[in-house]
């Protein structure tokens, strides 16, 4: 099974998207969109910009734990990891993303 996006909708109605490994992991999460096309877009922002490394902010959180963010061309944040212990989970974290978020199919939850 390859990685795959979900689209789904939050509780309150709006659009999100999860970017989930071939385990099933989720490796990359999405802001709330008002619209289904706007999340959609926000997907193929993911699928262009996952192969660049210079996309990606890695970050450390106040508890010292480490987590990135995926950058579109105009420097917003496209999607959000999950939280990792240590810098080596984040950076398979972003390997998986390069690997799995470019002919990731779509799942759309929402129909």
């Amino acid at each position: 099974m390859a990685g795959k996006f979900e689209l789904d909708k939050a509780s309150n109605g709006q659009f999100i998207f999860r970017l989930k490994a071939a385990n099933g992991q989720v490796i990359l999460g999405s802001e709330q969109y008002t619209t289904k096309e706007a999340c959609k877009n926000g997907i193929e922002s993911v699928q262009t910009n996952a192969a660049k490394d210079e996309r990606y902010q890695r970050k450390e959180a106040k508890d010292g734990r480490h987590y990135f963010n995926l950058l579109a061309g105009n420097h917003q944040v496209i999607g959000t990891s999950q939280m990792y212990k240590d810098t080596g989970g984040m950076e398979n974290g972003i390997d998986s993303v390069k690997s799995n978020a470019p002919g990731a199919a779509v799942d759309d939850l929402t129909d």
